[in-house]
């Protein structure tokens, strides 16, 4: 017999809307539940049922099937013939079920997961210290990338999507002037962390997470990490500016993410600075800086 999996205590609310969704304005499936869960014989026979209600018995297996095939009862065999068992959660709150049934406004009053009770008093949380600031900013406000400015034609017919993604974190070290060696390691926040980045005249601390050859398509969230967090992680290095980095589109979900987590760690009142550099900006840094992303370094 299958084992019901309905989890009584953590979805309560979620089973009765579900089993009122389930029975819905079908009169023939009500009487069918209401007849099985009438009175305290815990399993009801077909027969049963069929006298209970004065339905056909196809129509009692129709709707008792579709009522077990929902897990609102129990399909079993008594007396050599097809029987339906209460599940417990509806036999205590088989009048809430039909309460709902009756006026699907009353769902109102069992609140899910789902659809939450939104009548909950609102509080204002002030944050000491200065206000939070973000910025989004592009290849093109970068002084240590500043050839890329002159690049206004891009090259089609650079494969960056060949690309491995070593020679990518050369090329970027290079241009940047960064010259300590970075390894991949399961843990890691970041695929770059440099110091030595030109924001605004400035020298400031910069992470990166850099998607080489080995990602395909346009690249989403959960195209980045083993759980789709590794943005999370980036933000949590402890930089300024923080860039994703890739061959081809980025979807702007990435940048959505960039910017949340960017907010929470400006809180401390430092300007933090977020952005993307996707295949067009790539390919346009590989053309302002060609030599530096050279095959003939090693890696």
């Amino acid at each position: 017999m299958p084992m019901n999996v309905v989890d009584i205590r953590a979805n309560l609310n979620e089973n009765i809307n579900h089993a009122a969704t389930i029975i819905g304005k079908s009169r023939d499936r009500r009487r069918v539940f209401e007849a099985i869960y009438k009175g305290k014989t815990t399993v009801k026979t077909v027969d049963d049922i069929v006298k209970e209600t004065g339905l056909s018995r196809v129509r009692v297996l129709q709707e008792g099937g579709k009522l077990s095939a929902n897990q609102i009862v129990d399909k079993t065999s008594k007396d050599n013939q097809t029987a339906y068992r209460k599940v417990e959660i509806y036999s205590h709150h088989k009048r809430k079920v039909l309460s709902i049934v009756d006026n699907p406004e009353n769902s109102k009053r069992y609140p899910t997961k789902q659809r939450p009770d939104v009548s909950a008093i609102m509080y204002t949380i002030r944050v000491p210290g200065k206000n939070p600031k973000i910025k989004p900013i592009t290849i093109d406000d970068i002084d240590s990338f500043k050839r890329v400015r002159k690049v206004t034609t891009i090259d089609d017919s650079l494969r960056l999507d060949k690309m491995l993604e070593k020679r990518i974190k050369a090329g970027l070290k290079r241009v940047i002037g960064e010259t300590y060696s970075f390894k991949d390691w399961g843990g890691e926040k970041n695929d770059l962390y440099t110091n030595k980045i030109v924001l605004k005249g400035k020298r400031r601390t910069a992470a990166f997470a850099i998607k080489g050859r080995a990602t395909k398509g346009t690249l989403t969230p959960k195209k980045m990490g083993k759980n789709g967090d590794q943005i999370e992680r980036l933000v949590g290095s402890s930089a300024q500016i923080f860039l994703v980095v890739y061959h081809g589109k980025i979807d702007q979900s990435i940048n959505s993410q960039l910017e949340a987590f960017a907010l929470g760690k400006s809180m401390s009142g430092n300007t933090i600075y977020y952005g993307t550099i996707d295949g067009n900006d790539l390919n346009r840094l590989y053309q302002a800086y060609n030599g530096q992303f050279s095959t003939s370094y090693k890696y």
